[in-house]
């Protein structure tokens, strides 16, 4: 009985926690973005589910930002601030004429 109250604990923990996080990374995306934040959203929830340690090859964060693009417009990694990232996206969003033509997800 312990062991199963201690899985359960455990659970809600970790559940209360990734809820925590996933909160920070909406603030950051939406304060980043501004008017854009949205559109922004989308994109991430698309690209990353929202999570930070999000990773596909070379691609990570919630944004999913290359190597070369993290290098130009902002270094982070998987696991890395969502604010950080959030503000590197926004460089790249901003340098490309506010278009989210260098993501394969669309808003």
């Amino acid at each position: 009985m312990r062991f199963a109250l201690a899985a359960v604990l455990v659970f809600v923990t970790l559940a209360q926690q990734a809820l925590a996080s996933r909160t920070v990374a909406e603030r950051a995306i939406c304060v980043v973005f501004g008017p854009y934040c949205g559109q922004a959203l989308r994109v991430a929830q698309c690209e990353s589910g929202m999570h930070t340690w999000a990773s596909n090859g070379q691609y990570v964060n919630l944004f999913q930002m290359g190597y070369a693009e993290r290098r130009r417009y902002g270094w982070h990694v998987a696991g890395s601030s969502p604010w950080v990232a959030a503000r590197a996206a926004y460089r790249y969003f901003a340098a490309t004429g506010y278009d989210w033509s260098p993501w394969t997800c669309k808003p």
